[in-house]
């Protein structure tokens, strides 16, 4: 054991047994057993199912972080209750209806007024355009004027000319034709002072028939088929997930079929209008993927997406960001655009995985400045209204305690469903809160993981044990090597005060410890994930030590991994 451990009474040792492959089986070796009852079988408890209990926490914590029950209901519609299943055939009819009519396929097109544009150079020499409308209105005459031209007018002659015909099935007819006589005179118009000289041209039509001319024919139109609309590149009907996309609606307007429509279409006019579906322009968002990104996934397997608003606080990321309005519409197009790329790796298939967990760190953030305020405010409008039901969790971490107040604030206008979709956790809870939705070896380790990018000798695929080191005590973990093999392993203590180190047992009598790593105090300043390695000549077991010499409990995380020869 640690030879620096403080004099103290004796401290209990906990031993873990633990095998290359992660498999795990732990003894206590302790002098008194705590007044710990073993408890009956009892299936293992969800976190999204109570409201955690702190008890280890700081005061603030406690106050703070909260797991409000919430459990995501189900996109299978054979599972879905009697009451949901007719909304959503009553949505369908609605979509189904608005598609035959051609309701959704293009926006109101909006009137454009031409205008005639002349450069004019001003003074200081720039160019300037002078916008001139002309309005056109049909030429007048004066009344006194046309009174005179119809005077003028006279009837020369008409010649009526009876001829016979011939109408199939009618026998013979009289048929009147109508001579046509053109009356050509030159008439003096005086109009607002000006003499105008104007052909005046009368044509006198007479027309009697007793034949009725045949009625108009109606040419029979087409039926047009019905448009496609598609959301987030699923056809709003007949594919699989469809139901998926109807349904999200629905449970954003508790299955209100109106209300749901009425969201539908204002969404589809907004993506048309926003140019959702347009390319995402080139360097939209220079410097904003360390803000927000995709990393890792959920014990559920619902991908987390991180929202980093302390990055902020750098004064030109900042600027470049929320420097003007012109930057302020870009970062609202790039966080749209980024949305939708992330969609694009859920399964939106029923029964698959259509939500993301959302983490966002509000350490060092600047929120309290307007610019950055105002624009998450409109962004998270944005998203809520065109994005509905896409968050099957929210948790807030490294809440400082002014934050509560906002909440407060916000709170009345949020639904209760939102409210129960929502964690806030302080700042020393944010990994053992995060570890309950998240597993270690997918958590980042600026947030008390184990998952780094680059290359890296373990990766996500790689699970890790999770155990608790209690105040002042020993933990002993023992990985049996079989075989000569090359044993690596990394491990990370979440704590300060805290001292680390390994050896390696052979299992012969004859053979002697070896010390692999000399037993030392971690400080914050060293790197937060300890890597370990062993070639091992003959069987025996690798044992690493952590000792806890503060009043509280620390979170361990390791894993392990044998490389053969061959490997």
């Amino acid at each position: 054991m640690a030879a620096d451990t403080p004099s103290a009474p004796p401290a209990a040792e906990e031993v873990v047994v633990a095998t290359p492959d992660v498999t795990t089986t732990t003894k206590f070796v302790e002098e008194k057993p705590e007044k710990e009852l073993p408890l009956p079988p009892a299936p293992e408890p969800d976190p999204d199912a109570a409201v955690e209990k702190l008890t280890d926490a700081d005061k603030d914590d406690e106050k703070i972080t909260q797991v409000p029950s919430f459990k995501e209901e189900t996109y299978v519609v054979a599972e879905l209750p009697e009451e949901q299943r007719k909304a959503l055939e009553e949505l369908r009819k609605l979509v189904r209806e608005a598609l035959e009519k051609h309701e959704l396929d293009a926006l109101p097109v909006k009137e454009e007024v031409k205008v005639e544009a002349e450069e004019k150079k001003v003074e200081g020499g720039e160019d300037q355009k002078e916008v001139k409308v002309e309005t056109v209105e049909p030429p007048k005459i004066a009344e006194e004027a046309v009174t005179a031209v119809e005077e003028s007018v006279t009837v020369v002659e008409e010649t009526i000319v009876e001829k016979e015909a011939v109408v199939e099935g009618e026998g013979k007819e009289k048929i009147v034709d109508v001579a046509v006589t053109e009356v050509s005179e030159k008439v003096e118009v005086e109009v607002a002072g000006e003499k105008a000289v104007e052909d005046i041209k009368e044509t006198i039509v007479e027309v009697t028939s007793s034949v009725a001319p045949p009625p108009p024919e109606v040419k029979s139109e087409e039926p047009k088929e019905p448009e496609e609309v598609n959301i987030w590149g699923i056809p709003l009907l007949k594919d699989e997930r469809s139901d998926v996309i109807l349904l999200k609606f629905l449970r954003a307007r508790d299955f209100k079929v109106k209300e749901s429509f009425a969201m539908l279409k204002s969404v589809v006019a907004w993506r048309k209008e926003f140019g959702v579906d347009s390319p995402a322009e080139e360097n939209l968002g220079c410097g904003l993927e360390k803000t927000v990104f995709i990393h890792g996934v959920d014990k559920k397997g619902h991908p987390v997406c991180y929202n980093v608003l302390g990055a902020f606080y750098d004064r030109e990321l900042y600027a470049n960001t929320f420097g003007d309005e012109e930057k302020r519409k870009n970062f609202l197009k790039w966080r749209v655009h980024f949305f939708e790329k992330s969609i694009g790796q859920l399964d939106m298939r029923p029964g698959g995985i259509s939500t993301f967990v959302q983490v966002i760190d509000i350490k060092n953030s600047p929120v309290l400045k307007k610019e950055i305020r105002l624009t998450t405010d409109k962004t998270l409008q944005l998203l809520q209204d065109n994005y509905p039901e896409f968050v099957a969790k929210q948790v807030l971490i490294n809440v400082p305690w002014w934050y509560l107040a906002y909440t407060k604030i916000m709170s009345p206008f949020l639904t209760q469903r939102t409210k129960s979709k929502i964690v806030l956790v302080g700042p020393s809870r944010t990994a053992d809160v995060l570890f309950k939705y998240i597993a270690p070896e997918q958590v980042p380790v600026q947030y008390g993981g184990l998952s780094r990018d680059g290359e890296q000798e373990f990766t996500t695929a790689d699970p890790a044990t999770e155990a608790t080191v209690k105040p002042s005590t020993n933990h002993v973990i023992e990985f049996p090597v079989s075989e000569k093999c090359t044993f690596i392993w990394e491990t990370r203590v979440l704590g300060t005060n805290a001292s680390y180190g390994a050896q390696f047992v052979p299992d012969s009598e004859e053979s002697y410890t070896m010390i692999v790593h000399k037993s030392m105090k971690i400080a914050s300043s060293d790197e937060p994930i300890i890597m370990g390695c062993f070639k091992a000549g003959e069987p025996g077991k690798v044992v690493l030590t952590v000792d806890n010499h503060s009043s509280k409990k620390m979170k361990l995380l390791y894993r392990s991994k044998i490389k053969t020869t061959s490997d």
